[in-house]
Order: structure tokens, then C-alpha cells, then sequence
């Protein structure tokens, strides 16, 4: 049996190190009054200019898996966005990121589409929006930006396609921890590359990150943590899903062009459907790589879809640990 790689849990000793540092409040604090700047950012907007504040940092988490960045940095936020419905028991995160809030209830922002309920934002008077993985609307930034400074996905990022490395460089220099996020990328790019250096038969395997939604599906492209973890470990995307017309960070299927998914290897998220209903699904049913065993249909309840989607520096452990085994199972079954 392989191992897995041993930097799996650096990244969560990172985060707990950096809690610890952090003291149990939502950030850094002074007695006094507020010294200069936390943290300067380039975003799509221009650049963010994040003071000190004079007491406990306060940062409400808008994007999706902000707070797990932040958390992962030693950062409590105080409202989180419950983007994939974790609930008031998981704090509004996931399960393996629940344990660093410590005694901290945040307030939860539930998902409601594409409305944002200012109000319920500024009663809770942050010092600091995190909105780094979001659709990138201006009219937005420019309403939360009368709140508090508002911390966007860089230039030139699509809607909801900011890569977890990225987003995470954000958020570390929004709160003036850009060392501290410095580490943890490169604790968590080691995790990967150990993973695909014990599994070099993944290189150069075609692969789709697929979805069933409704009466669609779709396809996930680079720059969405579905595909970019899958990338990183040596697949290379299924040429005919660059054909497919891109709408941020996936590209619409209609019925006729689910032959896309048939790649080597597919990994197959089914949101509102069970695991069941999705290999059920007549058109999928009918591909070769759902017919020989080489895709893997994810169950939405199960916490490795979770994490799966969360796409975070807390999450990938997750996936690595559980992902790459059926990965490396589907692979062993393709053609040679």
C-alpha cells in the first residue's frame, strides 16, 4: 500500500500554529490607537488599503471558503457566508475546519442567491470584507466598500475562478500575514506534488470535473479548484471540453455534447441528485468511462465532495487523503 504524503497534516498544524499566535479573539488587537496599515491588496477594483484597527481585527468572510482561508491564517471571522450549507453546527464551514473557530459562534450569512443583506453586514461593524472568490460584481464591491474595505479577487479573474493559492494570497496580505500565507501554499503545493510523484501514472490521463444540475451539466474549467487539484496531480483536461464555450469557471453541456465527459478518468459531482441518480442518468450511463469503472461519482453528502468543492487550504488535505486513492483505482483501469 502507498503512502500518503507525510506534509498532509503541515497544513493543519500551520493553521492551528497560527491560531495559537492569534489568541482566541478575531485577529491581532492593541490597547491603543490604530498605527498605520494592516495590509495593502490588488484587486480587480484597485488597490485595498486595510488600516489597523484600533482593538480586535473584525472580518466578515463573503467568499466562497473566505473564512477557511482566513481561519487558516489564525483569523476568526465574525460572520461567515454559508456558501455550501455547513449549518450552524460546522460554524458555516467545513467540518475540518469547524475546530479553529474555538469558542467563537460567528454570525452565519446564509446563502441567498445573488443578494447580499448589507444590513446584517455592517451591524456586525467589520474592519475587513473578504469577497475573493465571488462573481467579482462591481456594484457590489462599491456597496460593501462603504462598509469596510472590500477585498476582491485580483485582476483579470473570473467569476468564481479565483485558484485556491491565490485566494489565499488575498486574504494573507488583506490581514498582513503574507509570509504566514506564503508558508501554507507551499506546505500544501508539497502535499500535492508528493501526491502526484506517487502517482505518476496520472500523468498525461485525460479528465473532466463534470456536473448534473437539473436538466443541465456542465464542466469545470481551469481556475475552479475541481479542476485545478486534478491538474496539479499530472491530468491534463479532455480536449473536448476546450471546445465548450467558457461562462467563468465552467463551460454549460447541453445533452448532445456529454461525449465531453468520456475522458480517461472523470470525477463526477451530481448537485441536487444523488450518486445513484446520477449513474442512472441515461446519457452518462451510456459513456465508456462511467461503463468501465473510470469515474468516480462523488455522493453530495459525503464529506469529501465537501471538501472537495470548498477548494481550500483546509480542504485539500482532505481530498488528497480521500480523492487520490479512487483516482488511482479508476487510472489503473484505463487502456494502456
Amino acid at each position: 500500500m502507498r503512502r500518503m504524503p507525510r506534509t498532509l497534516t503541515a497544513v493543519a498544524a500551520l493553521a492551528v500554529a497560527g491560531l495559537a499566535l492569534a489568541g482566541c479573539t478575531a485577529g491581532s488587537s492593541t490597547d491603543d490607537a490604530s498605527t498605520g496599515t494592516l495590509g495593502t491588496v490588488d484587486t480587480m477594483f484597485g488597490e485595498v488599503t486595510v488600516p489597523e484597527p484600533a482593538g480586535d481585527l473584525t472580518v466578515v468572510a463573503l467568499g466562497w471558503s473566505d473564512a477557511e482561508m482566513a481561519l487558516s491564517l489564525g483569523v476568526v471571522p465574525v460572520g461567515v457566508y454559508d456558501w455550501q450549507s455547513f449549518g450552524a453546527d460546522n460554524k458555516a464551514v467545513g467540518p475540518w475546519a469547524t475546530d479553529l473557530f474555538g469558542d467563537v459562534t460567528p454570525e452565519i450569512i446564509d446563502d441567498s442567491g445573488d443578494t447580499v443583506n448589507y444590513e446584517q453586514i455592517q451591524a456586525l461593524e467589520p474592519d475587513l470584507i473578504l469577497n475573493t472568490r465571488s462573481a467579482g460584481d462591481e456594484k457590489q464591491y462599491e456597496r460593501l466598500s462603504e462598509i469596510a474595505p472590500t477585498v476582491f479577487a485580483p485582476k483579470g479573474t473570473a467569476a468564481f475562478a479565483t485558484p485556491w493559492d491565490v485566494q489565499l494570497e488575498q486574504v494573507a496580505a488583506a490581514l498582513g500575514k503574507p509570509q504566514e500565507g506564503d508558508a501554507l501554499v507551499s506546505a500544501t503545493k508539497q502535499s500535492i506534488n508528493e501526491a502526484a510523484d506517487l502517482h505518476q501514472e496520472f500523468a498525461g490521463l485525460t479528465t473532466v470535473a463534470a456536473t448534473k444540475f437539473g436538466d443541465a451539466y456542465g464542466a469545470y474549467l481551469e481556475g475552479d479548484g475541481r479542476f485545478d487539484i486534478l491538474a496539479d496531480l499530472g491530468f491534463q483536461q479532455n480536449p473536448a471540453v476546450l471546445d465548450l464555450e467558457a461562462s467563468g469557471f465552467y463551460a454549460a453541456v447541453s445533452a448532445e455534447q456529454v461525449s465531453a465527459f468520456d475522458a480517461d478518468v472523470a470525477v463526477l459531482l451530481p448537485i441536487g441528485f444523488s450518486a445513484a441518480d446520477t449513474t442512472a442518468d441515461p446519457l452518462l450511463a451510456s459513456l465508456p468511462v462511467v461503463q468501465d469503472g473510470r469515474a468516480i461519482v462523488l455522493d453530495p453528502a459525503d464529506e469529501l465532495t465537501q471538501a472537495y468543492s470548498a477548494a481550500s487550504v483546509l480542504s485539500i488535505p482532505v481530498v488528497l487523503e480521500q480523492l487520490v486513492p479512487k483516482l488511482a483505482e479508476a487510472a489503473a483501469k484505463v487502456a494502456k
